[in-house]
């Protein structure tokens, strides 16, 4: 076993492919497998499950990735002790759901801890593909939320990948509509109220199912229903067409204006908002200062 070998498999888990990490590494794709392959033969356990739709870790080969990127941390400080040599641009990775104070939190991370290089992801996507990055290790924390209605099928996914749910908040539904719907001067709104209004949400691709959808109340019928891909897209429409979508009522005037804003929602229901990681994983140091940074976000 190499420390090179060791820098291979973390950089082949970074990319979620063989043929992209060997470009980012001026290898051949060949090679790399070729390297892979050996080192798996030597420890005696499959680091990577193969499939026709691709590579991802195996149960094994999370455990294995822990221990390898504690490995190389040590040397490139041993290496930027003695031997002068430049610190590796810093790596950190989060799939969230489309919130505001995800990206909030992430702005405080890079303006704290930034060096003169990084390489960080920030991936507003969708609530399957959430499990599966932090799943497969490409990102190491991902943000969604559970409730009553999805939390068994959440939890279950989230069991069956090793992943645990940590709360950050319990928010009551509130609706996000422009400044200028005639429901932005009342104090609270009913689900009637809301009929005449396009209801906007979050497509969820071919996991468009109900326990998947970023908003509450998915099995309610609309008269007018748009699905959108991205917030900006969303925040558009909520003040073009008068829309209205359902979160949490948490938004940033710093980076969202104040065109938007929060209505309580006259409903039962309740959001809890949380991260999830790895269970036996500990987080780094950008993924435990990311996960400090929401907390001081979401206490303001």
């Amino acid at each position: 076993m190499t420390l090179q070998q060791l820098k291979y498999i973390i950089e082949v888990v970074k990319r979620g492919s063989i043929n992209e990490a060997a470009k980012r590494l001026f290898i051949s794709q060949p090679s790399l497998s070729n390297a892979i392959r050996d080192l798996e033969i030597e420890i005696g356990i499959a680091i990577f499950e193969r499939s026709n739709k691709g590579i991802s870790l195996s149960k094994e080969g999370v455990e294995f990735l822990r221990y390898a990127r504690q490995v190389v941390e040590q040397a490139e400080l041993l290496e930027s002790r003695y031997l002068n040599a430049k610190p590796s641009p810093q790596h950190f990775s989060v799939s969230t759901q489309h919130y505001a104070f995800a990206v909030n939190a992430f702005v405080s991370l890079v303006e704290e801890y930034g060096q003169d290089e990084y390489e960080l992801a920030l991936r507003e996507t969708k609530t399957y593909e959430i499990i599966d990055d932090v799943k497969s290790l490409r990102s190491e924390i991902g943000i969604l939320y559970l409730n009553e209605f999805n939390e068994k099928v959440i939890n279950k996914m989230l069991k069956d990948a090793n992943l645990q749910f940590h709360s950050l908040f319990v928010a009551k539904p509130h609706i996000f509509i422009s400044v200028r719907n005639p429901l932005a001067k009342q104090s609270i709104v009913t689900i009637e109220q809301l009929q005449q209004y396009p209801y906007l949400s979050f497509d969820q691709g071919e996991y468009n199912s109900f326990h998947f959808s970023e908003e509450i109340l998915s099995t309610l019928t609309h008269k007018k229903s748009i699905r959108v891909n991205d917030r900006a897209t969303l925040f558009n429409l909520l003040i073009g067409l008068n829309g209205y979508t359902i979160s949490t009522g948490i938004l940033s005037a710093d980076l969202n204006g104040n065109e938007i804003i929060p209505v309580p929602l006259d409903c039962k229901e309740s959001i809890n908002v949380g991260w999830i990681a790895h269970r036996n994983v500990a987080l780094s140091k950008l993924g435990t200062a990311y996960v400090e940074a929401l907390q001081r976000v979401i206490a303001v």
